[in-house]
């Protein structure tokens, strides 16, 4: 029977809606994070909270496959995990799986803080050290306002009508979930929103919490977007759909007439043709997913770390450290300890341990061998191996007895040992590892967390670049890397750090910051002190501007003996380059290898730098978002970050 046109514009129709409702159901999960915090307690015992944190998580991800919600206990007294993770009752089982995954991803990068909470568009969880399950305010809670676009009146007052009715709705929902669609009064849009109370309040907590959330939304009521991230409830409005379809089974009855005529009108060789398309795109589908998540199989890149030379026996390399003995502790990351081991052919080596198992942090694990094993620079950190057969996972690197940067340009004692010729000898140093990263041909490679930790010295006290656990590599047809934000605050670039759009100029930026450090021996990151309160790329502008640059040199630089003119020209200039490197646009930061050329030449005139970032505030939303409402940051004690999409980071 052959198909008049009338009815291949339904088939077609069909089509499109079964492939829509796929794709839909292969999407990300709203896997977006909005906020992370990380408490400020420390671990207690570190041998047993490292197992209770897995064991926890390994317990609600087995529910949260199930239920779609799930909450676990392990541990005692102050060594307990008590845990908390809930999808939104709009998710499917799948994308409710892939948001707990990131999230289950992201909160161990707050270790060895002992409790967390993360809040993702599709899901939230929580880990403390106590009972918290039936908390349902507290000082933490927040309202995020989306500021893309602003609205009028009649908006704000639907936006008010919505949100209520969803609290309502919510509060006497046996889940705890509503969702509402509201047109406003011009008939031009709709109000989105979306409740949900966690399943471990009683219905007259999530009715508080839903009326306090009601309360704090409405707030935003004059942009197009807003949430509200209380401590037993979330809630969400938007001028865009984003909520996921409503079940099959509770869809309108006109909806379901119209899939019973279109049915009925088409034949039965056209129906068995749309099937037919509609499983084999499924099947391409979860093919895809599968071959996607495959790349990522930690017991698949595992056994091809087992079969190359880069492989280490865990044995050998705890018997080096003598089995992490607490006097080879070199220093804490935010992925791991490093030990300093010796080899029984006497090779010295840094060993770093990482917190979990490599299934759990395979992507960074696997990212960092495969990154560093691939290039080879003076200037780099090398690489010999690493060992993934054990009950954790190790990097092994060369040993460098100095250690880092850091611990020389912030302490007042150890800074004397670096002069100038030293420190500018380091500044170079770097400049030509990032200008190796950058331009080789084999693979490029953007580090993404430049600082003075990440630089360490030689016995010569040559600058190497360390830790690519964060880098990410690029190709020339593409301007730009959307990816989750990564970083140290205070080192990350504004369009970066406030868009995710990640290139080399990130680096630039970052590197700007550290040559500022070396000059003048200020931490950028402890710049809001008593003693001075503006950051120190602000310090170096206003300075720079009333040409006063000398008046910020480190005061061991001055120490020695250096009143000749040319060391003060040298230094000048170095400021000069680090406020080009950090200029607010991208586009008008230097590459790496004309930074290089600038510190190199003598002869050739610079050009004026223009205003940093955040000095104008009318210049920079981002001055809004992470100083005024702390909507999209936070900010450990250790100075990392933590937020995706404009709003998500990992700490270091």
């Amino acid at each position: 029977m052959e198909a008049s046109p009338h009815t291949t514009t339904i088939l077609i129709t069909l089509i499109i809606i079964i492939l829509q409702a796929v794709s839909r159901t292969q999407g990300e999960g709203r896997s977006q994070i909005i906020n992370i915090t990380c408490d400020h307690q420390r671990e207690n015992n570190l041998t047993l909270f490292i197992p209770n944190f897995v064991n926890m998580m390994t317990i609600i991800g087995a529910q949260m496959r199930s239920s779609l919600n799930g909450t676990a206990l392990v541990g005692t007294g102050a060594d307990s995990n008590y845990g908390l993770a809930q999808c939104y009752g709009d998710l499917s089982s799948e994308d409710c799986t892939l948001c707990y995954s990131e999230a289950r991803t992201v909160l161990p990068t707050c270790f060895p803080n002992n409790g967390a909470r993360i809040y993702l568009d599709g899901c939230f969880m929580r880990v403390q050290n106590y009972s918290f399950y039936h908390e349902y305010t507290g000082p933490r809670d927040m309202h995020v306002c989306g500021n893309a676009t602003r609205k009028n009146i009649k908006f704000q007052g639907t936006v008010k009508q919505a949100v209520l009715s969803a609290a309502t709705n919510a509060a006497r929902d046996s889940d705890f979930f509503a969702r509402v669609n509201m047109m406003v009064a011009n008939g031009n849009e709709s109000v989105y929103v979306l409740a949900q109370c966690w399943r471990t309040l009683s219905p007259r907590s999530c009715q508080k919490c839903l009326e306090n959330a009601s309360r704090m939304i409405t707030k935003c009521g004059l942009w197009s977007e807003g949430r509200v991230l209380n401590t037993g409830c979330f809630m969400r409005y938007s001028d865009m759909d984003f909520l996921n379809p409503v079940p099959v089974n509770s869809r309108s009855s006109n909806r379901g007439k119209i899939i019973a005529i279109v049915v009925s009108v088409v034949s039965s060789l056209v129906v068995l043709t749309v099937a037919l398309m509609a499983v084999l795109y499924i099947r391409k589908q979860r093919y895809i997913q599968k071959k996607r998540k495959g790349s990522y199989d930690a017991k698949k890149l595992s056994k091809v770390l087992n079969d190359s030379s880069l492989n280490f026996k865990y044995s050998t390399v705890e018997k080096a450290t003598d089995n992490w003995d607490e006097s080879n502790k070199l220093g804490q990351g935010g992925f791991g300890t490093v030990y300093k081991g010796v080899l029984l052919d006497g090779r010295e080596i840094a060993v770093k341990r990482l917190y979990f198992n490599n299934k759990f942090r395979a992507v960074d694990f696997y990212n960092e061998v495969n990154m560093i094993s691939s290039v080879e620079h003076k200037n780099l950190v090398r690489l010999l191996g690493c060992s993934c057969s054990g009950p954790e996972s190790i990097l092994v690197y060369e040993y460098l007895p100095n250690m880092s940067l850091d611990r020389f340009i912030f302490d007042a004692t150890k800074g004397k040992a670096l002069n100038w010729e030293k420190r500018f000898e380091i500044i170079i140093g770097t400049a030509e590892g990032l200008v190796y990263l950058h331009e080789n041909n084999k693979c490029r490679i953007i580090h993404r967390d430049i600082k003075a930790s990440n630089i360490l010295l030689d016995l010569r006290l040559r600058a190497k670049i360390a830790d690519f656990g964060l880098a990410r590599s690029f190709q020339d047809d593409k301007s730009h890397i959307s990816t989750a934000i990564a970083g140290t605050l205070g080192y990350m670039a504004p369009e970066y750090l406030a868009h995710g759009q990640l290139t080399e100029k990130a680096d630039v930026y970052s590197f700007g910051v550290l040559i500022l450090e070396v000059v003048t021996g200020m931490e950028n990151n402890r710049s809001k002190t008593t003693e001075y309160t503006d950051s120190l790329v602000a310090i170096a502008w206003y300075h720079f501007q009333q040409n006063k640059v000398e008046q910020i040199f480190d005061p061991n630089l001055m120490m020695h003996i250096y009143p000749n003119i040319n060391f003060q020209k040298e230094a000048i200039k170095v400021v000069q380059v680090g406020l080009l490197c950090t200029q607010e646009a991208p586009h008008l930061r230097p590459s790496m290898s004309t930074v290089l050329k600038m510190l190199a030449k003598d002869d050739e005139p610079l050009p004026l730098p223009s205003n940093p970032p955040f000095i104008d505030e009318k210049t920079m939303e981002l001055s809004d978002i992470t100083h005024k409402s702390n909507t999209y940051a936070y900010s450990d004690s250790s100075g990392s970050v933590a937020t995706v999409d404009n709003s998500h980071f990992f700490p270091r």
